[in-house]
């Protein structure tokens, strides 16, 4: 019997509404919002896509898009923290490569209280892993323990991550690539505060430092050979590609939303009318809705199709492109329409989008997603093998002969 999502997703539009109200605290202070997660886990929202057997709700992408969609659209930096959660849930439900017993460690957890998860990955040398380099952090053998060290940034989400999931190679003679889980309370972390970002400023995406962090050798994840590189599931990869893009889109939303309250209720003195009633205004809010519009169905359609088991391809990476520069657009647009009032600060306006501009920094640029998408298509084009096309004969015109009608 398939489990009736409508619940929890409405129960993640009320609670986007909600944190609507607390978003611009979070975003002047750059507070944590501990308390929105702990309504999202009272709601029973942070096992959405957990395995039922476990606890969870066993919800697919389709689901998870439209929980993550409701809740960017009240405060996308909450959005962004329990789409990473998201992302790693469905991975140790589904790919095989987590070990029982980190499985149900995990999801023990997620049972009993607010136990985030995400992956540490980028590091300030090297990068992200997204531009082929090894990670510089590294996890030794030490008896029955690895000892990592290392230095990660932009761990999002870490003031209440439970677990970090860390990229480190091996010091082994041949050297072995793996994701180790870390719990955050261990000898030898430490947080350096280092986001100061312009948006989503209520991520807290800062710099993790591990210095001999002791965990124990089974507590490792998909480790192989490091000069294999790091693999990842193209098909999971629509997951990222989906989630992160609504974030942004629903930052563009929230932007849609004030725009039409503000132009509905302002009335000029000397228009007499609201300024809804302008024409340049109704051009500006339905090229919104167009770019808004294209969002919601891209979007929608990945997620089909991957719940579906449709094949996508590289399409996924195209979807991320289209959809955040379209949210960028959208809340540009916005913020010309909304003139003064629009940049003040005491409206949220200018607040979403700057939110929807931080989209650009989510790996892969669009530089590399275009040319993975550029690289597909020559391949495709290779694969064909340019067999010659036979021509579709062409062949005179037949003029029908007309019988000529005179005097007999």
């Amino acid at each position: 019997m398939s489990t009736d999502f409508a619940p929890a997703i409405e129960q993640a539009i009320r609670l986007g509404q909600r944190f609507a109200l607390t978003a611009r605290h979070y975003d002047e202070t750059g507070d944590f919002p501990f308390a929105n997660f702990d309504a999202l886990y009272e709601a029973g929202l942070l096992g959405l896509v957990t395995a039922t057997e476990h606890g969870g709700l066993g919800g697919g992408l389709t689901e998870a898009l439209a929980v993550i969609s409701a809740v960017a659209r009240g405060e996308p930096s909450t959005a962004l923290v329990l789409a990473m959660h998201y992302n790693q849930h469905y991975s140790l439900r589904i790919s095989g490569k987590w070990p029982a017993h980190l499985v149900e460690r995990v999801t023990k957890a997620n049972r009993e209280g607010v136990a985030l998860l995400n992956a540490a990955q980028v590091e300030p040398r090297v990068g992200s892993p997204s531009h082929g380099s090894l990670p510089e952090t590294v996890a030794r053998k030490v008896g029955n323990q690895w000892r990592i060290s290392g230095h990660k940034t932009y761990a999002t989400g870490i003031p209440l991550l439970k677990w970090v999931s860390v990229l480190a190679v091996t010091d082994e003679p041949e050297p072995r690539l793996g994701s180790f889980l870390v719990p955050t309370d261990s000898d030898g972390i430490r947080v350096e505060k280092t986001w100061n970002a312009t948006g989503m400023r209520a991520t807290n995406s800062d710099d993790l430092i591990l210095d001999d962090v002791a965990i124990p050798l089974e507590d490792v994840v998909d480790i192989a050979p490091a000069n294999e590189g790091l693999k990842r599931d193209e098909r999971q990869g629509a997951w990222y590609f989906s989630l992160v893009p609504a974030i942004y889109d629903g930052a563009a939303q929230g932007a849609r939303d004030w725009l039409i309250e503000f132009t509905t209720t302002r009335a000029p003195a000397s228009l007499g009318a609201p300024l809804s009633t302008v024409p340049r205004i109704q051009d500006g809010l339905g090229q919104i809705e167009v770019w808004l519009t294209t969002n919601r169905r891209l979007l929608r359609s990945i997620a089909e199709d991957f719940d579906s088991g449709r094949p996508f391809g590289p399409d996924a990476a195209a979807v991320k492109h289209v959809v955040i520069e379209n949210a960028i657009a959208a809340t540009t647009l916005a913020l010309d329409l909304g003139g003064n009032p629009g940049i003040s600060r005491d409206n949220p306006l200018e607040r979403h989008h700057r939110d929807a501009l931080s989209g650009k920094a989510h790996a892969p640029q669009n530089n590399l997603v275009r040319t993975i998408l550029a690289k597909a298509a020559l391949g495709r084009h290779a694969a064909a093998g340019n067999a010659p096309v036979e021509p579709v004969p062409v062949r005179p015109r037949q003029i029908p002969r007309l019988a000529v009608v005179g005097n007999s």
